[in-house]
């Protein structure tokens, strides 16, 4: 299913006029999961394939950086090998893994790229100049290629010398997944088919509020479930037992609450949940057809009223904008809530839009990640994004 978009605004990899043994420094997002060194979930690089395919096949060679994790110093475990050696499988393609990020012997590898040759950079936060947006290190990067492609959605809330310095430098431009992460997600606030549901799930209220705010006024209606539900309960003086109350946002959701009686939005909140003695697989569950939840007692999913009425509301949906679980799915014994909002948005005849690592493992846990209309690769981004924040690394680039 094809999904609304709405003007970029900024030059893209289809704009380039690109010569044979062109240059181009790529941003891409590898920051993969690695277990005993190898990568256990690939999406972010498959995510990246269509960009490197086009410049494979317009003859251009390149060097491509990407972060990986959060190193302290030049840790190997936080290599980038892994995750290149897995890129090299998926394009059919060598490619070649560098040694450090910049530096004489990254220049010399960069001189021996024939058209079509990848050469991978190594962790770009290996370099302590990259978090800080250091001019020297984007100026040593710029200086590595002709042109510049940010294909890292991921990264794009973060103003590093890898996703706006070095765009200061050389002519730069989106890559085919920036370009339609960002067109996508705006489509969402901006001219959504109607009516607009939103689901948001997930622990804390104050990660998302800005984005509840946000969908109050542009949704026709908000669903909310997971763990941030129980600060909206306490709000209203409802008993949460042992449940997870985040202090801080109970005061936030008192006035999201107030915020919604006079919104576009209806705000909706589950029903009825399934409780745990504790958080544990193998704990005591027990259904609970209500709210109000007794001492001893902690509330880990919706229930199963709950999940129906969600349901109904992202099947009549002409958008569908789904973040965060609805419990601790991880948790067989409290798998069903969220199992049943992907399914209903992995059936939902509109467009259905999915952003957030808990979120994309879920409907890759349940074998529905192939059915929504767009699986968003970014985390931190998707949310400044669509609370109309600007992505620094987006708005670094050309003007169209």
């Amino acid at each position: 299913m094809s999904t609304p978009r709405v003007a970029l605004g900024k030059r893209t990899v289809e704009d380039l006029e690109l010569e044979r043994g062109t240059r181009v420094l790529l941003r891409a997002d590898l920051n993969v999961p690695l277990e005993d060194g190898r990568v256990t979930d690939d999406a972010r690089i498959q995510a990246a394939l269509p960009t490197i395919e086009l410049l494979r096949a317009r003859g251009a060679s390149i060097v491509l950086c990407s972060h990986l994790g959060r190193p302290q110093d030049r840790e190997p475990e936080t290599s980038l090998r892994p995750a290149s050696e897995r890129l090299g499988e998926l394009l059919g393609a060598p490619v070649e893994q560098a040694g450090a990020v910049v530096g004489e012997e990254v220049e010399r590898a960069v001189e021996g790229l024939a058209p079509g040759d990848v050469l991978a950079l190594e962790n770009t936060r290996w370099e302590p100049g990259e978090t800080a947006d250091d001019p020297d290190l984007a100026r040593a990067l710029a200086a590595l290629a002709d042109v510049y492609v940010n294909d890292a959605f991921g990264a794009a809330h973060r103003s590093h010398a890898s996703t706006a310095g070095v765009a200061q430098h050389m002519p730069a431009v989106a890559g085919l997944l920036l370009e339609r992460e960002v067109t996508t997600l705006r489509a969402i606030v901006e001219e959504p088919q109607r009516p607009l549901v939103v689901v948001l799930g997930g622990a804390k209220v104050s990660d998302k509020v800005a984005l509840i705010e946000r969908f109050l006024q542009t949704a026709d209606a908000v669903l909310i479930g997971g763990a941030m539900c129980f600060s909206f309960f306490a709000a209203q003086g409802i008993a949460t037992g042992d449940s997870l109350v985040e202090e801080e946002g109970v005061g936030l959701a008192r006035e999201a609450l107030e915020q919604a009686g006079d919104s576009r939005a209806r705000l909706l909140l589950p029903q009825d949940l399934v409780l745990g003695e504790r958080f544990s697989a193998d704990a005591a569950t027990r259904p609970l057809d209500a709210t109000e939840v007794p001492d001893g007692w902690m509330g880990l999913d919706v229930g199963p009223r709950t999940t129906s009425s969600y349901s109904e509301e992202i099947a009549a949906a002409g958008t569908v904008f789904w973040n965060g679980p609805m419990g601790a799915f991880e948790l067989e014994p409290f798998a069903a809530g969220t199992r049943a909002v992907a399914q209903a948005v992995a059936d939902a005849p509109g467009t259905t839009v999915v952003g957030g690592g808990d979120s994309a493992s879920a409907l890759a846990e349940f074998g529905l990640a192939e059915r929504v209309s767009h699986l968003s690769t970014g985390g931190g981004a998707v949310l400044e994004l669509l609370e109309g924040r600007s992505l620094p690394g987006v708005e670094a680039l050309d003007d169209a």
